[in-house]
């Protein structure tokens, strides 16, 4: 499988969301310095117009979109320019939402928004651009998970049930789109030091140190887990063998789900 691109004659163009600050905002330098001009995605204006100024500095022209994809009209403008440009060649859905506390205790506003911003607006977002990429043979997208897609705290319930949906959801469309030339990726990263913390209702200063990664760290190694290839990364796992581990188990126990007979141990007389 073929590495992201560096810079050609005709720059392509990588639509990032959430790309203010944080994560969304290394992704625009790291793919700036390799070629690609951009399209930055938040609803921070003044943000985004500090960074487009920075990543001139890479030769790189940057558009701004200011949208809320909480909203049907910030959702519904970034979909028609993922479906109406061709040169997009990169979507990276990087903008999310995390609120920690009891569900119980969790207002409806707070689970609605992290489902609208983490399941809902990266879905139709993919659904937007990837007409386009089937058509032309080529394209990515690049969808950021996180860890805990693989276990629950209490007080992550909602978030994790949505990061979770975001992996199944990535290894789909990557089965789907497997030799069309299109890549997928789902990076799942453990803590680290973003603006996400500020609002969430945890302080990730309770957090020692050394397991929070910093955001440059974090989009280097993701970024190098998509050159050699992977369709999941997780950027903190020293041991890779660690996940073909965990695929060993998963599929097995999926082919062994595939039975019209209750197990033996249901029997009741």
């Amino acid at each position: 499988m073929s590495a992201l691109p560096n810079a050609t004659p005709s720059r392509p163009v990588a639509l990032i969301t959430g790309a203010s600050s944080g994560i969304g905002a290394v992704y625009a330098d790291r793919l700036a310095a390799r070629g690609y001009d951009l399209i930055l995605v938040a609803r921070r204006g003044d943000r985004l117009a500090a960074l487009a100024e920075d990543l001139k500095a890479h030769g790189a022209s940057a558009r701004i979109q200011i949208a809320d994809l909480t909203t049907e009209a910030g959702l519904s403008a970034v979909e028609s320019l993922l479906a109406d440009d061709p040169s997009i060649a990169l979507l990276v859905n990087n903008a999310g939402l995390a609120r920690i506390g009891g569900f119980g205790a969790m207002s409806a506003g707070d689970i609605a928004a992290q489902l609208s911003l983490n399941i809902v607006a990266p879905t139709r977002l993919t659904h937007a651009v990837l007409p386009g990429f089937l058509a032309r043979g080529a394209g990515a997208i690049i969808n950021i998970a996180s860890a805990v897609a693989l276990h629950t705290y209490p007080g992550t319930t909602v978030y994790s049930g949505t990061k979770a949906y975001m992996l199944a959801f990535s290894r789909g469309i990557a089965e789907e789109v497997a030799g069309s030339g299109i890549r997928v990726q789902a990076v799942l990263p453990a803590a680290v030091g973003t603006e996400i913390y500020d609002l969430s209702g945890f302080d990730i200063a309770s957090v020692p140190s050394e397991f929070v990664m910093t955001t440059q760290n974090l989009v280097d190694a993701a970024l190098s887990g998509f050159d050699a290839g992977e369709s999941v990364t997780l950027p903190s796992v020293e041991d890779a063998t660690l996940w073909d581990s965990f695929e060993a188990a998963r599929l097995p126990l999926f082919a062994a789900s595939q039975s019209g007979t209750p197990a033996s141990r249901y029997h009741n007389g």
